[in-house]
Order: C-alpha cells, then sequence, then structure tokens
C-alpha cells in the first residue's frame, strides 16, 4: 500500500457521509486520502422526507451538503461506472466533462439503494417515486395543485380523478409519505378551499401482503391501519397494483378501477444497479457479500455496509440471516466501518459489527405517530414526539438539528404554508411560449406536471 493511501468512498449517503466523517477525524491530516463519489453533491436524511413533503420541514434542511460536511475530503460529484477491485481502479464519469480512471489503496462501497419497481404497465409513464428531495418537492406541489384544480372546476369527473391519492406500498416510506400528505392535504381543505370538503378526497393505499409495517407487531400495524380508517382513508391489503392507462385509470388486483391523478411508488428498495459494472461478490438479491467485520468476502482491503450490503446479523441465531437495510443499521454501520479501516491501517485486526433492532418510529401526521422500541409500544402523540426527537439526533451535523428544529418551531407558531409553487415543475414554460411569439395574455395555460419516473 502506498505511503498515503487513497480511499475511495462510493455513494455519498448515509454509509458514505458517516464514514467519511468519521475517518477524517480519526485520520490525522497525511494519513490517507479520502476520496468521495456521488451523482448528487448532497446527502438525503430520507426519514424527513414526508415532513418536507408536508411542509413541516424545509426541504434544504433534510439535505446535508458534502463540500461543506467534508472539508478534510476529495468530493467528486459524479458516478462511477465501472469498478475493478482486481486492479484498484474506478472509472468515473462527472457531471461534465471526459470519464476518468482513479486508483485507490481501500474501497468503500456505499452506493445504497434505488426503487424496486415491477413491470406494471404504466407505472415508469404515471408513477412518483419518493426516494430523494426532488420527489418529496414535487408530490407536495402535485398534491396542492390537484386541490386547486379541484376546487377550479364544476366538472365532477376532473374533480375526482384530482381528489383521488394513490400509494403502492404499505412500508415505513409508504405509510409515512400516506399519513403526512393527507394530514397536509386536509388542513389545506379545511381552512383554505371553501368549494372542497375532506369527505371529497379519496385517498388509497394499495399493499400486496396481509399487513402494513412489518418493523413493528401485528397489533401495532393493525392499530395504524385503524387509525388511517378512522380518517377515512382506504387501506387494501392483499392488494397488487395491475396497470395505469394513459387516461389515470388505476386497475387493482381486487377488480376495482379508478381515475387517479397521483400515483406514489414506495413499494420497497433495491442495491444500486452499479455493483453489475464492478468485480464485488454478490448474492442472489444482488447485494455485496459482506463478513461480519463489515470487509467485502474475500477482499480485506474492501468494505461495504448499508442497503447494499449483506452483512451478517450476529444477534440472531437464523443460519444466514443479515441485517436489515434500515438506517438504524447504516449509520451504525458507518461507524463501525470507519473504525475498522483506521484499525487496519494501523496494522490492527478489525472488530465485528453486532447491533440488535432497537425497534422503529414513525409519523402518521401533526401529533399522530406509532412507535415500537425496545419492546414498549407508544402510539398517537408520545409516539410523534418520540419520532421527532430521535431523527434529529440521528440527522448528520448540529447546523442540520438546529435548522429542523427552528422549521418545527416556527410551524407551531404560524399557520402551515400549503401553497403550490407550480412553476417548478416547468420554470421555463411562460418564457419559452413568449420567446415564441404568444399575444400578451394569452399564454398557454400550465399542462398537467410531468409525472415523475419511477427509479
Amino acid at each position: 500500500m502506498a505511503q498515503r493511501p487513497v480511499v475511495l468512498i462510493v455513494g455519498g449517503g448515509y454509509v458514505g457521509l458517516y464514514t467519511a466523517l468519521r475517518l477524517q477525524k480519526k485520520l490525522s491530516r497525511g494519513r490517507a486520502e479520502i476520496v468521495v463519489v456521488d451523482p448528487q453533491p448532497h446527502m438525503t436524511y430520507q426519514p424527513f422526507l414526508p415532513e418536507a413533503a408536508a411542509g413541516s420541514v424545509e426541504p434544504r434542511h433534510v439535505v446535508v451538503p458534502l463540500r461543506r460536511t467534508l472539508p478534510r475530503c476529495r468530493v467528486i460529484t459524479g458516478a462511477v461506472t465501472g469498478l475493478s477491485h482486481a486492479e484498484k481502479r474506478a472509472r468515473i464519469t462527472p457531471l461534465e466533462g471526459e470519464a476518468f480512471d482513479l486508483t485507490y489503496d481501500v474501497l468503500v462501497m456505499a452506493a445504497g439503494s434505488v426503487a424496486r419497481t415491477l413491470p406494471i404497465p404504466g407505472l415508469a409513464e404515471h408513477g412518483i417515486g419518493f426516494k430523494n428531495v426532488g420527489e418529496a418537492i414535487y408530490l407536495r406541489n402535485h398534491v396542492l395543485a390537484r386541490l386547486d384544480a379541484a376546487s377550479s372546476t364544476d366538472d365532477p369527473a376532473v374533480r375526482t380523478r384530482a381528489l383521488t391519492f394513490t400509494f403502492v406500498g404499505g412500508g415505513y416510506a409508504g405509510i409515512e409519505a400516506f399519513a403526512e400528505l393527507e394530514d397536509m392535504a386536509r388542513y389545506a381543505v379545511e381552512h383554505y378551499y371553501p368549494r372542497l370538503s375532506p369527505a371529497d378526497m379519496r385517498w388509497v393505499l394499495v399493499e400486496a401482503t396481509g399487513r402494513i409495517l412489518p418493523e413493528v407487531d401485528l397489533d401495532m400495524a393493525a392499530w395504524t391501519v385503524k387509525q388511517l380508517t378512522a380518517r377515512g382513508m382506504d387501506v387494501r391489503l392483499n392488494t397488487r397494483l395491475e396497470s395505469v392507462t394513459d387516461q389515470g385509470v388505476v386497475r387493482l388486483s381486487d377488480g376495482e378501477e379508478f381515475s387517479s391523478d397521483t400515483l406514489v411508488w414506495t413499494a420497497g428498495t433495491k442495491p444500486n444497479p452499479m455493483l453489475t459494472q464492478t468485480d464485488l461478490p454478490t448474492d442472489e438479491r444482488g447485494r455485496v457479500v459482506c463478513e461480519a467485520t463489515l470487509q467485502v468476502h474475500g477482499l480485506p482491503d474492501a468494505w461495504s455496509a448499508g442497503d447494499l450490503a449483506a452483512v451478517p446479523d450476529l444477534t440472531k441465531e437464523t443460519p444466514g440471516a443479515t441485517t436489515a437495510p434500515n438506517a438504524q443499521h447504516a449509520v451504525r454501520q458507518a461507524k463501525r466501518l470507519a473504525d475498522n479501516v483506521v484499525l487496519t491501517l494501523r496494522g490492527e485486526q478489525p472488530v465485528p459489527y453486532r447491533h440488535a433492532y432497537a425497534g422503529s418510529v414513525a409519523s402518521l401526521g401533526l401529533h399522530k405517530g406509532v412507535a415500537q422500541v425496545y419492546g414498549v409500544k407508544l402510539r398517537g402523540w408520545p409516539a410523534w414526539f418520540m419520532h421527532r426527537t430521535y431523527h434529529v439526533s440521528r440527522v448528520p451535523t448540529f447546523n442540520r438539528k438546529a435548522r429542523v428544529v427552528a422549521d418545527w418551531t416556527l410551524a407551531s407558531v404560524f399557520r402551515r404554508e400549503v401553497i403550490a409553487l407550480g412553476q417548478l415543475q416547468d420554470p421555463r414554460r411562460e418564457f419559452v411560449a413568449a420567446a415564441g411569439g404568444a399575444p400578451a395574455g394569452q399564454l398557454p395555460p400550465p399542462q398537467p406536471e410531468d409525472r415523475a419516473q419511477a427509479s
């Protein structure tokens, strides 16, 4: 290994950011060069995406800028499009300019996951994902724009289609987005849309299995369904999305069809497909095969953790059990991984990762939540408060913690902001129309937002 080894971190999400933070703290200047590569110049704290979409948190405050947070690292905004660990060489394609090769000594594979989709007709054309801040902003504007559209017409078919919101996937991400956005839309209708009533809206959750929230006990999942249905929300268990037509007609496996302008896909994730462009060992699910020390199997100078890593779960007796792909494990694995990299650079032995799952917390809207932590079950306001307390303690950097708390404080004093910034969806529309010679006052009307492509 070179006198000043190069540590390449592929990905700037949970694992990438926390690993780099710890390495730049523990390695003295000149001890190693740390390179972080990610297509985005920031890390997204995904548990806050539902609150960002609902307007409880400013979207800028749920992302952590990599360059500001990692001043002692080299941050490259681009994608790793190929990697040969046998040669310790990565092919990097920046946002602009020619692709180039980067040689390294130590690899940390932390490229994370992407949305797991199915070959459902119409999904790619009409679905909206929910994994990044751009999608959260888009969805917020889209939902509020649908309220505007419904309030501005007397056509019952247009109203029904605009006020029907369909979510697919009953995990934590899906349930939180479903509940938070309904809570926001209900508030908006009650305060600012006198021509509409909350009863006019239809919120449909489609889940293929017989339960939601697999991370908590069945009684807590059943209680959550009861709370959602009490709010008039339609929870469909053991039901699959069959297709979506170009006219926005949603077809379900139970035979029902209905028109919906909104289709949100939150039905799970899969390892980043860029792994297929590497020579790292993967399992049948496409995850990097790791040892308990977080070293890639058979490669002592390659490491991985988080959503795309198959890490043995030493707290379970089940043979072959691996840690769940969630933020709780990712953050803790990143710290252990960074410490192990430092140990090996010093010629010492790495320490296995061991952490028993502490539990889960979820927000169901303002002052509503569900939580199960170390066997203790909480519902309603206490669970909502625990959700906020836990996640503000986990979001990286004091700067972001303070900004999020400030957002919550201001939101508790003033009314919710429920304005749709539709121009964000197509900011050049009016300029293009004007440049094309459209007479003043005769610009084309805004078009329905283009659907975000499902990842």
